[in-house]
């Protein structure tokens, strides 16, 4: 009789591509300090500290009552397909609107991303992305074969792409390119200028553009500009978006892409073979999210405010660290080159040294290095303690 002894031999090569998020595995850690009795603020995972807000909450509930927990068709039920179409054109200023053929929902935004770039990328294909980035991208184009490019994010630019590389990098191969406006994990936003360059750009070398706007509620300067609203753009276009961020709906799992109807088509393929469908009281709660009262939205995204201006006042405090203000999302991103080469040994130090829980920069790729991640979605109260913590606790620091 044969034992199988070399589990890792059955695994396919494609896995050694994979990335992974490391914010889970530092609160993992985080929540095991807590468990010893340790104050640890969470700045790690990028998920609203507030309760989901009581109308959507109720919504969900209701429709449990209701008996609304059967399968749904794989691109989502039409009314919030509707919901969403309508919110989507609205919000961004778009005529002729998008309908539910342009709609699919999802699991949240990541399983959206994951059978978008499915749907698109053959191996061998660019996908040209910002670095730092969120992970998903990079890590679901490896894992099908094609070849992540990135493009430097410059803080001398208040975090946006520099264009010149960008036009440097794009060319025949390039499929697709991601943009995050505003940006995990620097907050950054892109201006209308920025867009106009990258829609000529897309236009001569005829690539699409996935435009991830779930942090579009989480602005604070002028008005949310999307690419969609850039002439031309619409057609080759597709919007990421969801209401984890703006609804503090993180575990609810819900979001969505609005795309050209032959590509939506292809998502939801995708989502037949994968998840089959989100579950539906949560599309109903979603439903109540878009249609119901958003003074919910307002509120959090003016406490935000107060958060980012504390967070990055007593950040540019801190001797050696130096961190620009963020116009949109909930991270502020400072650079701490001068106290430390191994910004991931710095974040493992300070939540073990200081309970602060944060991310090395370099966990978002190569131009994150010098620079630590922090969520502000915590309170004034925990952010007053966790600058106090970082004040006493830097000067002890001590590279490898």
């Amino acid at each position: 009789m044969t034992t199988i002894s070399h589990h890792a031999d059955y695994l396919c090569e494609a896995v050694a591509r994979l990335g992974s998020e490391s914010a889970f595995e530092v609160l993992a850690r985080a929540k095991a300090l807590e468990a010893q009795g340790r104050r640890v603020v969470h700045m790690e995972v990028g998920e609203p500290d507030f309760d989901t807000p009581e109308h959507i909450k109720a919504a969900g509930i209701r429709a449990i009552q209701e008996n609304f927990t059967h399968y749904t068709p794989s691109a989502g039920i039409p009314e919030l397909r509707d919901a969403i179409a309508e919110y989507a054109s609205r919000f961004r200023g778009l005529t002729p609107a998008y309908t539910r053929h342009n709609v699919v929902v999802g699991a949240g935004a990541k399983p959206i991303i994951w059978n978008l770039l499915s749907a698109i990328l053959d191996p061998g294909d660019d996908l040209v992305y910002a670095d730092p980035a969120y992970p998903a991208y990079a890590s679901a184009a490896a894992y099908l074969g094609a070849r992540p490019v990135p493009v430097h994010l410059l803080e001398a630019r208040d975090w946006r792409l520099d264009l010149d590389e960008l036009a440097a990098k794009v060319g025949p191969k390039t499929k697709a390119l991601v943009i995050n406006s505003p940006h995990n994990p620097t907050g950054g936003v892109l201006t209308r200028d920025d867009l106009e360059t990258i829609a000529e750009l897309a236009h001569r070398h005829n690539f699409l553009v996935i435009a991830d706007e779930i942090y579009s509620r989480n602005i604070y300067g002028p008005n949310f500009v999307s690419i969609t609203q850039v002439e031309g753009m619409r057609d080759r276009t597709i919007v990421i978006d969801g209401f984890s961020k703006a609804y503090a709906m993180t575990g609810w799992r819900l979001g969505y892409c609005l795309a050209p109807e032959k590509i939506a088509e292809t998502v939801v393929l995708f989502n037949n073979n994968t998840f089959s469908c989100v579950a539906t009281f949560v599309q109903k709660a979603g439903v109540a999210a878009l249609t119901g009262d958003d003074a919910p939205v307002q509120r959090m995204n003016a406490i935000f405010r107060e958060r980012r201006d504390a967070i990055v006042a007593g950040l540019n405090r801190l001797p050696g660290v130096s961190c620009t203000l963020p116009e949109g999302a909930f991270y502020a991103f400072p650079n701490v080159s001068k106290i430390a080469k191994d910004d991931r040994h710095l974040a493992q130090w300070l939540l073990q040294e200081a309970g602060v829980a944060c991310l090395g920069g370099r966990s978002f790729g190569p131009a994150g290095e010098g620079y630590l991640r922090f969520s502000y979605a915590a309170s004034i109260d925990d952010i007053t303690w966790a600058l106090g913590q970082l004040a006493e606790a830097l000067p002890r620091y001590r590279d490898p």
